[in-house]
């Protein structure tokens, strides 16, 4: 009946796992419908298997494992299983550095498959020749596929732990759950049903708690550290989307979580640890640490090997528990044959669906094969081709996130035997709101990573470095604290951080639509602007963007299946693209004596670990037996060679750098340069804020930064160094490049009252655009043959830049500067002198009866160049003109303003003599005037090599009417006493 259908499959699942279960126990009690395991150990070397990650487990058990199984209700309610407390533990593997010997010879490789399609051929005739009389074909397949979907798994008290070096990462689920859903998510019992053909599932978390904690050298943990995250409960949809009834794997697969309030915490000891794991995620994705999807481990020839023979010995059994122990091993050698056919490249995801049993039989010899309907028909069709890749959608949401960074200390209790204890205390806090990070992937052609929030806000509390300046006492206000902030608030923005996410009821999937998903790069571009990022989020937006297609052309994705295995031996036969986009939004940041000491203390704690690197960058070796590319492969470079880009936009910023009202930099600085640790706590318990306190306030209204540089130096560089005579374009990609653009910089002098408010900036700098550009060589040790070439060349530009200050804003900005340079011995600086600021901030509307004179200072068309060889550096650079002068401002007794010229060049002093020219701006006769100043100077490298030779240093200078003369004849004197000196 149905229970020879159900078991063998649940028996197959849990057999595979689990070590030492004898299957005549499990099947009984699952006859009887409910069945109750206790003290299990898993098959680590199966998890690792089919996981395919860099780790290994140390250990795995389940407390107890509870199958309930409903038989007379099997249509109608799912079969719930239940896991009591599981725990495992895991490292990052010792040799991954190490190659993966192959699983043996072809021969033994061949036989083994062969033997498991044979078993895989004899459980498809037993299932349609050993049915029940009672129960056709199609309704059993019908039913089974019902009964796998709406399977209940529920999880309680999950503990995993990842150990390495003194790091103990732990995380504990209270409780999960897995379930299926209806259309509207609420828990249903539902079946894949066509036109749709879809599943919904949700797993809800709760309680998640992650720990971070450092053991000592016998392993154990001296003093624990406060949770990172502490008591998290959190929401995940699935969706999948299936092409037909007989899909074994999704088309589509949909995952996303949803995490109301997230509230992290960092202490300073667990800051490098948790800085130490982000780098083990970057060098795994990049493959520093090793390559594990194409690696074969050798263990799982050895279970497949295995697996035949144990199904060849239990073919001859008799009764009912040989052929239901046949069948869940037959079951999962058919597991095994399709993960050796064409599963090992699709990784976890291709695990995660190898657990639902193929629903629909097929032959995978060379003739034909059959599929059964669901009248239990056997219906001929071709041999079907290896299944795609699906596209993966993975999605996390936050709603509000808090990070807490927090200083520790050790307290002793009173008594003398009383352990010690950690005590933390609060001293920065980033609020974050409507969090959103997206990843969308089809195998190895297409992946891409959004990341965006739409408002931030970072604040200052307590006390830092004994300096009280935030306790309750002080009486400061939040507005005072917030020294950061980014974006808008989620109220003024609303939910489009949550757009088109199974969390929006506005999506496809959430209207009866398949969604339809932007897997080509060019359309990626076109729709996922800058633009775009800026209206969704706000505060921040990042797209990472990594494509991959054969040279010939794109194709459809089933031709390009196999690319990604030869793109690391031919340059041309690959075209890879990466593209990374990060746009900040208008942000304001204030860098007090608070601010600056907490950012600066993150960063030493963050500094202060022996963790060796992942990666150690490799030596320069030249192959001097390097080949010479063919015609065909130059041919293909130039055509395309792939690249990196980075482009980084900020817009509309504004930092307001104030006096430091205490400065304890001497303390932390040597921490952070690699010095020896000698910090010591300065006693401020009467700590007061200063007011008003003055400031130095720089706006832009848009800076960019584009970077890129080759994706593949390593094969690029010493294939084009070898040509005699290599392409500009070929060149030009052995660069790395980078321009830097600024728009609208300004600066200008400020003041904080007592309020909490800052007045009007009077400015000091006027708003001027600038840009630079700069290229260096990869691998310069290939070209040290080829002098021509430059290693690096950087060229700046500044079109205009005016500087204006009176007597007192000097002062005030010296005062400024010497706040946070000069330490006055207190650690606290005085007030400024009153008289002093009001010289310089005015009420609106109130004119001063004696003016200060401004010095103005200008200087126009600057462009400075430097571009070194291996033999030598040059530096070359122009001035089109320069203009120093003193401004008079007019009183209110009605003398008018007044200009006085200190310095002015190019200039026309044919009118010198005459009184207006002094008072008039005079600007160069035409735009091809001569430029002010033309400098060159080059420099040999190696200075000693030409001690004895006669190489010297060139360097040439010409000024055009630098120096003004009383009239045209003492010009004429001048240039003919330099020309006679000359």
């Amino acid at each position: 009946m149905l229970e020879s259908y159900v078991t063998p499959i649940l028996m197959s699942y849990v057999n595979r796992y689990i070590k030492n279960l004898k299957p005549s126990d499990l099947q009984l009690s699952l006859w009887g419908g409910d069945a109750v395991l206790s003290k299990l150990e898993l098959k680590l070397d199966v998890l690792e298997q089919e996981l395919k990650l860099p780790f290994t487990f140390l250990s795995g058990h389940i407390h107890e494992l509870r199958i309930h199984v409903p038989w007379t209700k099997l249509g109608s309610e799912p079969v719930v299983i239940t896991i009591n407390t599981m725990e495992c533990i895991l490292k990052l593997k010792d040799d991954v550095h190490d190659d993966h010997e192959s699983c043996g010879s072809s021969s033994t490789n061949r036989s083994t498959t062969e033997s498991i399609k044979s078993l895989a051929k004899t459980r498809r005739i037993q299932q349609v020749t050993s049915a029940d009389p009672d129960l056709p074909p199609g309704y059993v397949q019908s039913l089974i596929r019902r009964v796998v979907n709406n399977v209940n798994i529920v999880v309680n008290n999950l503990i995993l732990k990842y150990v390495e070096d003194d790091i103990v990462l732990s995380v504990n689920i209270t409780s999960a759950e897995c379930y299926t859903v209806d259309e509207f998510w609420d828990r249903a019992f539902m079946d894949i049903l066509a036109p749709e053909l879809v599943l919904r599932k949700i797993i809800n978390f709760s309680d998640c708690t992650v720990c971070l904690d450092k053991r000592n050298a016998s392993g154990k943990i001296e003093f624990y550290q406060d949770p990172l995250l502490y008591k998290c409960s959190f929401c995940t949809r699935l969706h999948f989307t299936y092409d037909n009834l007989n899909s074994k794997i999704p088309a589509i697969i949909k995952i996303q979580a949803l995490v109301e309030s997230l509230k992290l915490s960092i202490t300073d000891q667990q800051l490098p640890m948790l800085i130490r794991i982000i780098q083990l995620g970057v060098a795994l994705y990049y493959g520093e640490i090793c390559s594990y999807k194409d690696v074969e481990v050798e263990e799982a020839c050895s279970t497949a090997k295995e697996t035949s023979i144990t199904q060849i010995g239990t073919e001859s059994e008799t009764g009912p528990q040989g052929q239901h122990a046949t069948q869940y091993q037959n079951v999962d050698a058919q597991q095994q044959l399709q993960q050796r056919d064409g599963d090992d490249d699709q990784g976890w995801v291709s695990w995660a669906w190898s657990l639902v049993p193929a629903l629909v039989s097929y032959s995978e010899e060379a003739g034909e094969s059959y599929e059964v309907d669901e009248n239990g028909i056997k219906i001929n069709c071709p041999r079907s081709s290896p299944p795609k890749d699906p596209i993966v959608s993975v999605g996390f949401y936050c709603t509000k996130a808090t990070i807490t960074f927090k200083l520790t200390e050790m307290q002793t209790e009173s008594s003398y035997y009383s352990p010690q204890k950690v005590k933390s205390k609060e001293v920065l806090c980033w609020e974050q709101e409507g969090t959103t990070v997206e990843v969308l992937m089809m195998g190895e052609l297409f992946f891409d990573c959004q990341m965006g929030f739409v408002g931030c806000k970072a604040f200052c509390l307590k006390g830092i470095m004994g300096v009280k300046d935030f306790e309750e006492p002080s009486n400061r206000s939040e507005t005072e604290a917030c020294f950061f902030s980014c974006g808008e608030s989620l109220n003024s923005k609303g939910l489009t951080y949550l757009t088109n996410s199974l969390f929006d009821y506005r999506s496809p999937e959430n209207n009866g639509v398949r969604a339809e998903f932007i897997l080509d790069a060019a359309q990626h571009k076109e729709t996922y602007t800058e633009i775009a990022g800026v209206q969704r989020f706000g505060a921040f937006y990042m797209d990472y963007l990594y494509t991959m297609e054969c040279s010939s052309g794109k194709g459809s994705v089933s031709q390009q299946q196999d690319v990604s295995a030869n793109k690391s031996e031919d340059l041309g036969s690959v075209q890879e693209m990466s593209t990374k986009s990060l746009v900040v939004g208008p942000m304001e940041v204030r860098l007090d004596s608070s601010s600056v000491h907490r950012i600066l203390k993150m960063v030493a704690c963050g500094l202060d670990h022996e963790y060796e690197p992942y990666s150690k960058p490799h030596s320069e070796t030249v192959d001097e037996k390097r080949t010479t590319p063919s015609q065909e492969e130059l041919t293909a470079l130039e055509e395309y060679i792939p690249t990196r880009l980075t482009c980084i936009t900020v817009l509309k910023t504004t930092i307001t750098i104030t006096l430091a009202e205490f400065n304890l930099l001497d303390n932390l600085l040597p921490i952070i340069l690699g010095q020896k640790n000698t910090m010591s706590y300065l006693s401020a318990p009467h700590f007061h804020p200063l007011r008003p306190l003055p400031a130095l306030r720089i706006q832009v209204d848009k800076g960019s930064l584009e970077h890129s540089v080759p994706m593949y130096a390593g094969q690029l560089v010493p294939a084009v160094s070898s040509l005699n005579q290599p392409s500009d374009n070929l060149l030009h990609n052995c660069y790395a490049h980078c321009y830097i653009k600024i728009f609208g910089f300004q600066a200008g002098l400020t003041s904080l009252d007592s309020e909490g408010s800052f007045c009007p900036p009077v400015p000091v700098i006027l708003p001027f655009s600038t840009a630079f550009y700069g290229k260096l060589l990869r691998l310069p040790s290939y070209w040290l043959k080829r002098p021509f070439v430059p290693t690096t060349e950087c060229i700046f530009e500044l079109p205009s830049l005016t500087l204006q200050a009176t007597r007192a804003q000097t002062l005030l900005l010296q005062t400024i500067l010497q706040s946070w340079t000069h330490n006055t011995g207190t650690s606290v600086s005085l007030p400024v002198d009153e008289a002093l600021l009001k010289d310089i901030f005015r009420p609106s509307g109130v004119k001063s009866q004696n003016p200060l004179p401004t010095l103005e200072g200008s200087i126009q068309n600057v462009e400075l160049k430097y571009c070194s060889t291996s033999l030598v550096k040059c530096v070359s650079g122009t001035m089109g003109s320069i203009k120093a002068c003193a401004k008079a401002p007019g009183r209110s007794d009605g003398m008018k303003e007044k200009l006085i010229p200190l310095i002015q060049g190019p200039s026309d002093t044919r009118e010198l003599h005459k009184s207006k020219w002094l008072n008039e701006s005079r600007k160069p006769e035409s735009l091809f005037a001569p430029d002010l100043i033309t400098f060159t100077i080059q420099i040999p490298q190696q200075m000693d090599s030409y001690h004895n030779s006669d190489r010297y240093i060139c360097s040439a200078v010409e000024f055009e009417y630098m120096i003004l003369f009383a009239s045209e004849d003492n010009q004429k004197d001048y240039k003919n006493f330099v020309t006679k000196l000359c």
